[in-house]
């Protein structure tokens, strides 16, 4: 059976099995909180446990009870902050499988948002994966997953808009947005986000025009 768009965008980026339900724990997402905040802020081999557990005002037990390892921190910030992407494409696209196009905005968009906020120092992914180039550790395991899952659903997308070739394209509109995210953090004009929009409609339109064309 094909996959829709719609159950790409709600599907984990994750071949493992779903954790069981817990409930909710205040220390937990304080941790959680802060680690995200100085690993994003200050890079992750710069942070260690010990930071962790003073700002966020927890003892070494009740931190070791929610996360066995500092590789385990590592892991649930990176995989919430791929949820958060994930849940914010998913509301774009609406409960039914009908607008591929406005989902393609959506990843383009997501991007610029983020880097509206405060403190913005680009792609999360893209940082921890420059901080980590062992395969097997957990920071390079759900980049590569979160990456993954962004081509799947860029791919389809384009797929539903009648493309040739959907996964090239994708992989030059995915490579646009990681360079955008790059430049985001090291340039310091004020119209890079505009700018870059302006690059992926380009791209994205001469891409589907090219593809119309060959049919």
């Amino acid at each position: 059976m094909t996959t829709t768009l719609f159950e790409r965008l709600a599907r984990p980026a994750s071949a493992a099995p779903p954790s069981p339900q817990r409930r909710p724990s205040a220390a937990r997402e304080r941790i959680l909180s802060t680690a995200g905040r100085l690993f994003y802020d200050e890079g992750i081999h710069a942070v260690g446990v010990e930071r962790v557990l003073t700002e966020a005002g927890v003892t070494r037990v009740t931190f070791y009870r929610h996360f066995p390892s500092k590789d385990a921190l590592i892991e649930a910030y990176l995989r919430a902050r791929g949820d958060r992407m994930r849940d914010r494409i998913a509301a774009v696209h609406g409960a039914v499988d009908a607008d591929p196009r406005r989902t393609l905005d959506a990843i383009a968009e997501t991007l610029v948002d983020d880097r509206s906020g405060a403190g913005f120092r680009g792609c999360e992914f893209v940082n921890a994966a420059a901080e980590y180039a062992d395969a097997a550790h957990p920071a390079r395991a759900v980049t590569v997953l979160q990456r993954g899952w962004l081509m799947d659903v860029t791919s389809e997308a384009l797929h539903q808009l009648g493309h040739p070739q959907p996964r090239r394209l994708a992989r030059q509109l995915l490579m646009l947005r990681t360079g955008a995210a790059v430049a985001s953090d090291l340039d310091d004009g004020e119209d890079i986000g505009e700018v870059f929009l302006e690059a992926w409609r380009a791209v994205l339109a001469a891409g589907l025009a090219a593809g119309v064309a060959r049919h």
